[in-house]
């Protein structure tokens, strides 16, 4: 169960002194927080410094987002599970000599994509692992019988059957070249790449990405400028307990902040917590406590200001109250047809449920698009190709307030 936390009133802050004053003062009076005051506000461990944190958090949320919480409805697609990385947490990843590796083919793709429209869902999630025909020439073979040489090109092809199906595809395909975001842009309405930590010293030997070539923080900034560059929605995100410092989490979420002042296309951020799993190098890797989870959210928020802020409710699920109190506003793609394949020992929230929990801490959930309504409208952020059936689903959303 969470821990309790008695979050005291935003007034309180007033009993406090110092730089955390200061910080929520100034977040209450309409200003974002500063670095260093993210640091701070990250670094104590002061119950009544922490509880004002999310209380002001909090308030800053209602304020700017009003009291709706929102989730996209979503068929989770793997299209592959072959990966050329090894990160020590993962257990999607697959090699191809492995009885539980798989690529899907294009019938069960739209078999997918029909049983997902038939359940009401509006998202295509294209999940798959990073580059595996670089690592594994059984893969090219694969794709070659496909008509294909490359796994993006083949995610080309799923997205225009998801899309044939009445399902608007959102792409999380690992670090792609700017060719490849081109290519992708025009069946996507939005693309996602979690930034996970900015800091290199991960990919350092003993550390989770050290066998992870493209878990590399300067490539992955890469795509996401590039991405902004290309008028591109995005998603990303921290990971958060995967062995980095408090210091090196709010870094993370300032160079998100930084991209996104100068491009514009960040529409969604998401402090996602690691979870332990059996069979990893990771398994007796600590998790992140709840209310560090809710701190970490808290000081996103004010960091962040207006950004939609996320996190996986599966992930949490005796933490929603927490989560919710602490500033987010999204839930976050929930399928009603399929597993979370990267984390499959954690089973979706049912939507009744969490409404109904939204509901009692005094907000409404309400499903969504993979393309948030600031970019439908935002000159240049999604293809016409793509605007008829956006249009549609929005549509039939229009009516399902939960």
């Amino acid at each position: 169960m969470p821990p309790s936390v008695d979050v005291v009133a935003p007034a309180g802050w007033r009993g406090l002194t110092g730089v955390v004053h200061r910080a929520l003062g100034s977040a209450l009076d309409g200003h974002p927080i500063d670095v260093d005051a993210a640091q701070t506000l990250l670094h104590t461990e002061d119950s009544t410094e922490i509880s004002a944190l999310l209380a002001v958090a909090g308030t800053v949320r209602s304020r700017l987002k009003g009291s709706t919480v929102t989730y996209s409805p979503k068929v989770f697609l793997p299209i592959t599970n072959l990966c050329r990385d090894r990160c020590t947490y993962c257990t999607f990843r697959r090699d191809p000599d492995d009885p539980h590796a798989w690529t899907m083919r294009p019938a069960e793709v739209r078999a997918a994509s029909r049983a997902g429209r038939g359940q009401g869902c509006v998202e295509a999630l294209m999940c798959l692992g990073d580059k595996p025909e670089l690592a594994f020439r059984s893969h090219r073979q694969t794709l070659a019988a496909l008509g294909h040489r490359t796994t993006v090109e083949y995610v080309h092809q799923t997205c225009t059957i998801a899309i044939d199906e009445g399902l608007l595809p959102h792409t999380n395909a690992g670090v792609m070249s700017r060719d490849e975001l081109q290519l992708l842009r025009p069946v996507n309405v939005s693309m996602g790449l979690m930034l996970e930590c900015v800091s290199p010293r991960l990919r350092r030997k003993g550390q989770v990405h050290y066998h992870a070539p493209d878990k590399d923080p300067e490539p992955r900034m890469r795509m996401l400028r590039e991405a902004g560059e290309l008028h591109i929605p995005l998603t990303t995100g921290i990971l958060v307990g995967i062995g980095e410092t408090r210091a090196e989490r709010v870094d993370s979420l300032a160079a998100i902040r930084d991209l996104h002042a100068r491009h514009g296309h960040i529409q969604e951020v998401i402090v996602q917590n690691f979870r332990a799993k059996p069979n990893t190098g990771a398994a007796t890797h600590p998790e992140t406590g709840s209310l560090e989870l809710a701190q970490t959210i808290a000081v996103a928020r004010l960091l962040l200001w207006d950004m939609s802020i996320q996190a996986p409710p599966n992930l949490s699920p005796y933490d929603h109250r927490l989560l919710l109190a602490a500033g987010l506003n999204d839930w976050g793609g929930i399928s009603p047809v399929t597993p979370d394949y990267v984390n499959p020992e954690a089973p979706w929230p049912h939507v009744a449920a969490l409404a109904d929990l939204c509901r009692s801490e005094g907000f409404t959930l309400q499903p969504r698009l993979p393309i948030y309504p600031e970019y439908v409208d935002r000159p240049g952020f999604l293809d016409p190709a793509l605007a008829t059936p956006v249009a549609a689903r929005t549509a039939e959303l229009g009516a399902r307030i939960c």
